[in-house]
This record gives structure tokens, C-alpha cells and sequence, in this order.
């Protein structure tokens, strides 16, 4: 038997949506929130199948760490046969995501409704 992890940490949210886990990260993503986000985020991401969706609206401060949180889940999504999408509308962060190439492994949508109409082509299996 296999136990979630304790409930989220605060600058993280978990939820279901349409068959998908949310995870609507907040605040500032830098290295020591990444290593306490990584466990909701491997839980998530640990099952057959994951559907799972990555909200980075509400984040303020994205680092290197939050890109390798990123990358970490679309390995595991994909290792497993899963689905991920991210949603993000700053700026900042779409520029980091298009400089580094993560944008186009992991396309961004501009709404959770957007990501979650996507088709399977646009979930990250690039």
C-alpha cells in the first residue's frame, strides 16, 4: 500500500479537474521549494497513465529549479503513458521557458480550459 504525501505544501495546490491532478504551484519556485514540491509532484506523476496538469499562473519567481521540476514531470508522464499539460501566462516565465527550449517538449497554454482541451499531440510527447 502506497501512501500521498502529507498535505500540500504553501506554495502548492492539489486537485482533481476533468480526470486530471492539478498541481497549481505559488509564490516563488526556487530550489528549496522545488525539493519540497517534488514529492506531491512524483506522487502525481508515479501511477499509470497520469493525467496532470502544471499551473504556474500564480508563481512569482521561477528559477532553473522550477525548470527541472518541470522536466522531471514530463519524463515521468512520459515513462508511464500519461498526459501533461502546462499552463502559464507570465511573461517572464514563457520567455525562460522559450530561451531554454522546455516550450516547445512542453507547450504552454494560457488557461487551465485551453490545457485541458488540448489534444493528446499537444500534451508534451514531442
Amino acid at each position: 500500500m502506497t501512501h500521498d504525501p502529507a498535505p500540500p505544501h504553501r506554495h502548492l495546490r492539489v486537485r482533481r479537474d476533468r480526470g486530471h491532478t492539478v498541481l497549481e504551484l505559488h509564490g516563488e519556485i526556487d530550489i528549496l521549494t522545488a525539493l519540497a514540491i517534488t514529492p506531491y509532484l512524483d506522487s502525481a506523476t508515479g501511477r499509470p497513465e497520469p493525467r496532470v496538469v502544471i499551473d504556474l499562473r500564480p508563481v512569482e519567481f521561477f528559477d532553473c529549479s522550477g525548470l527541472r521540476l518541470l522536466y522531471r514531470a514530463r519524463s515521468r508522464v512520459l515513462a508511464r503513458g500519461g498526459r501533461l499539460h502546462l499552463v502559464c501566462d507570465r511573461p517572464l516565465t514563457l520567455r525562460m521557458l522559450r530561451v531554454t527550449g522546455l516550450d516547445r517538449l512542453l507547450p504552454p497554454s494560457a488557461s487551465l480550459d485551453e490545457a485541458l482541451g488540448q489534444p493528446e499531440a499537444a500534451s508534451g510527447t514531442v
